[in-house]
């Protein structure tokens, strides 16, 4: 009776093949503007994972959003009557 399983390479020939093609749909996601969050929900991964399949893409990973935190200047004095 002939074996039905696949030999080894085969195996990681064929989960190489769909992790490209995972990377490749991440990619574009990500690239008409979904977030690497919403993306690790849409396909049930972690953030990480999502992260890293994105770099190994080659996308250009957008900084936070959101406001930023930085040095203000104090606020000008208000004692002028107004």
């Amino acid at each position: 009776m002939p074996s039905t399983r696949r030999a080894r390479g085969a195996r990681k020939q064929a989960s190489e093949a769909a992790r490209n093609r995972l990377a490749a749909d991440l990619k574009r996601r990500y690239d008409a503007g979904a977030s690497i969050r919403e993306l690790a929900e849409l396909t049930g991964r972690s953030y990480g994972f999502v992260h890293r399949m994105l770099s190994e893409a080659g996308a250009d990973i957008r900084g936070r959003g959101g406001a930023t935190r930085r040095n203000r200047p104090a606020p000008a004095d208000t004692e002028s009557g107004q």
